[in-house]
């Protein structure tokens, strides 16, 4: 599975912004799906995820009520749409997809998690920045 992020920009405090992930690959459906994010000077942090079907989503502290994770598996897509934004969300975005944990748990997404462990994630895609300004 190859991962190819998009959508990040330059926009002003209380802007929206829409991230996309597009897997490629014939397991690209069957998997949890996550979006990371690393601030200049910091350690990468975890954002949202969702997993395989979309049943169950998970969301940071920090942007929950602003940002919303889904997912179209027709279109192997994850999307991250980001209301509300803060010059705090300034960062590079990545997406991410854990196929271990989709393969051993099946239909028991709702037992899934590892979902803000890094560590799980077997395909990272290549980041894309998002710069919002005060």
């Amino acid at each position: 599975v190859q991962l190819q992020a998009s959508g990040g920009g330059l926009v002003q405090a209380g802007d929206s912004l829409r991230l996309s992930c597009v897997a490629s690959g014939r397991t690209s459906g069957f998997a949890g799906m996550a979006w990371f994010r690393q601030a200049p000077g910091k350690e990468r942090e975890f954002v949202s995820a969702i997993s395989w079907t979309g049943t169950s989503e998970y969301y940071a502290a920090s942007v929950r009520g602003r940002f919303t994770i889904s997912r179209d598996n027709d279109k192997s897509t994850v999307y991250l749409q980001m209301n509300s934004l803060k010059p705090e969300d300034t960062a590079v975005y990545y997406c991410a997809a854990d196929l271990s944990s989709a393969y051993r748990l099946g239909s028991a997404e709702s037992a899934w998690d590892t979902y803000s462990d890094q560590e799980q994630y077997d395909r990272w895609g290549q980041g894309t920045q998002v710069t919002v300004s005060s």
